[in-house]
């Protein structure tokens, strides 16, 4: 199968759409499969993958670089125009999505489109425009562009019903995750990142793995769990608290002053670590120092963070949400808390009171992710839908 991928957002931006397209690139190149993926040119930049092609762009940075594509161009016809493609999956419904269902009906072939994000938390994003138009009218294109799809892939199922309200009348919704990718965990070592920032054996530490961006709801975290980094070692559930609790805060973004600020004020900043950005290829060695994972985001439809968090052992404490919802069984591999800090606290504190709870949520969360959640898994569904989407168009 030859199968074209048309992204606003890839390499080498680390985030979500970058590490979902690659993920599930991979799978599919290792199950006989060609993909050939339609992105921005980010100058500066060489792709090493001769199937990578790059539309002309423009190079903007408004709170973090972000190249946006010019969805025409003479060069990416001609080379589209030669590929004779199966199908068309966009990741985005503007920009580089108007060059994917342009050409899916070009060539009379299916077009898959993932819905990857609640755009309406994202609006902090578009400078100059008051969010609610902003919101209103990249919901308003969204839905018009998954209504024209032949399949409309979502991470987990919880945000269909979201969907739904906004409009999406498309009757083929499927739910496929970005899956962990295993190897990359394998011989994972605690010990290079604990020693890097000079945390002991002994201690509890607390992991958040997010950008550093308003809509991950990071600053909520921080003020939920500041008085149990605060507390001394006399007032902490077994004498574990104070020196022995941290909090390693791996990401970047422009909050990141913020944080350290907010740190300086409360008296934390020993306890609070940013490690900045980390590359894919380390991240693995971040979740095995860790002991849980706490996250506070509202906007997740999935949050490829906590399947790795998972598939890494951790027991989570989350903020009961879309994404968060569909990944985390309460009680069951960690705690899903309404977003009030004395309930977010309560819920780490009593994790970092019980050990065997910890141990028990967290094997649970390894069987979960273990069973559901691997990109060998998930490509194959994505797979599947290929299949179907073909089929359904040459009848």
């Amino acid at each position: 199968m030859k199968i074209g991928i048309f992204t606003n957002n890839y390499l080498p931006n680390p985030y979500g759409v970058s590490t979902s397209i690659e993920t599930f690139r991979r799978d599919f190149e290792r199950l006989g499969h060609q993909v050939f993926i339609f992105a921005p040119r980010w100058p500066g930049y060489i792709d090493e993958n001769p199937n990578v092609f790059r539309y002309p762009s423009i190079d903007i940075e408004f709170k973090f670089r972000f190249p946006l594509p010019i969805p025409y161009s003479w060069k990416m016809r001609r080379i589209l125009k030669n590929l004779n493609l199966d199908i068309i999956h966009s990741q985005h419904p503007n920009l580089l999505g108007s060059a994917a269902i342009r050409w899916a009906k070009k060539k009379k072939i299916p077009l898959v489109f993932t819905w990857h994000t609640l755009y309406d938390k994202y609006v902090n994003f578009v400078p100059f425009v008051p969010p609610k138009i902003a919101a209103g009218f990249i919901i308003r294109r969204a839905v018009k562009f998954a209504n024209q799809a032949d399949a409309v892939i979502v991470p987990t199922d919880s945000i269909i019903p979201i969907l739904q309200r906004w409009g999406v009348k498309n009757k083929n919704i499927v739910p496929i995750a970005t899956g962990v990718i295993e190897e990359n965990f394998k011989n994972a070592d605690k010990n290079l990142v604990r020693n890097k920032y000079g945390i002991k054996d002994d201690e509890t530490l607390l992991l958040l793995v997010s950008r550093l961006t308003a809509e991950k709801n990071i600053l909520f975290v921080i003020n939920a769990v500041k008085n149990i980094l605060k507390n001394n070692k006399e007032s902490s559930p077994e004498g574990r608290g104070g020196y022995g609790i941290k909090l390693l805060i791996v990401g970047g973004g422009y909050l990141s002053q913020e944080i350290i600020k907010l740190a300086e004020k409360e008296g934390i900043a020993e306890k609070i670590i940013l490690t900045g950005e980390i590359e894919n290829k380390n991240i693995a060695n971040y979740f095995a120092a860790g002991n849980i994972f706490v996250y506070g985001s509202k906007s997740e439809t999935q949050g490829m963070v906590m399947t790795e968090a998972m598939f890494s052992g951790l027991p989570v404490v989350a903020v009961n949400a879309t994404g968060t919802s569909s990944l985390i069984k309460n009680n069951i591999n960690g705690f899903l808390v309404s977003e009030n800090k004395k309930e977010f606290a309560e819920a780490v504190e009593k994790l970092i009171a019980d050990k065997n709870l910890r141990q028990k949520f967290g094997e649970a969360s390894k069987k979960i992710a273990r069973e559901n959640f691997t990109s060998c898994i998930c490509a194959k569904k994505m797979l599947e839908v290929y299949n179907k989407a073909i089929l359904e168009k040459s009848e």
